[in-house]
């Protein structure tokens, strides 16, 4: 989720942002995943590429954002729901995540990332000056994580919204991998889970010719 502005970025609710900052790892606090909930490797992830302000802060934080900064590195913070603060709780260093632009004039998938560092506190949550802030949060027992991505590319063609709708629509009604994509099921959660099936067959599309 994206920023001190351009400098930082991060993520909220449903959208987000982000920013360049990499703080040592430190406790999570509870409320994680519970044991024998299903394992996943694959993710989507959502920030919003177009200017949008809060408290006089501009929000905005897309893939080119994350393609500028040093390392083309940025944390993803302000996730402010727990069913996405416990996905990123799930991350390993190394899986992949698409990176999807949301709140925007064509939502949809536009590249690839890696996570690079597993779920660490969010220190948004503790800065009175963040759009993130949450007074509710002690440093003793920090609600929120947040992980690391490293860009690794563009999708060859921007995969849209739409596209992945019509796909969904005649898997729900045939059979197909992404008959339950959680952006159809939860589409509100900023921070979702992806099967290998899914990952695999929303990867095939970009070499298709649009839907």
């Amino acid at each position: 989720m994206p920023p001190e502005k351009k400098a930082r970025m991060s993520k909220a609710n449903s959208a987000g942002r982000k920013r360049k900052a990499a703080a040592p790892v430190a406790k999570t606090g509870k409320g994680s995943e519970s044991a024998g909930s299903p394992v996943f490797t694959r993710w989507l992830m959502k920030s919003e590429p177009e200017s949008r302000f809060e408290n006089g802060i501009d929000v905005k934080f897309g893939i080119e954002d994350l393609k500028a900064l040093p390392d083309q590195t940025s944390c993803w913070d302000g996730v402010r729901n727990y069913q996405a603060r416990n996905f990123m709780r799930q991350m390993k260093e190394g899986q992949q995540a698409f990176f999807y632009h949301s709140n925007c004039k064509e939502p949809g998938i536009a590249g690839i990332m890696t996570i690079v560092k597993e779920a660490y506190v969010d220190h948004t949550q503790f800065d009175k000056k963040d759009v993130h802030y949450d007074a509710s949060s002690k440093p003793d027992n920090p609600k929120w994580s947040m992980v690391d991505v490293q860009f690794q590319r563009m999708m060859k063609r921007f995969l849209p919204l739409s596209e992945l709708k019509k796909y969904h629509l005649q898997h729900r009604a045939n059979g197909g991998p992404l008959k339950d994509m959680a952006q159809f099921t939860r589409a509100r959660l900023s921070v979702q889970p992806l099967t290998t099936e899914e990952f695999d067959f929303i990867l095939s599309l970009e070499d298709k010719e649009l839907l």
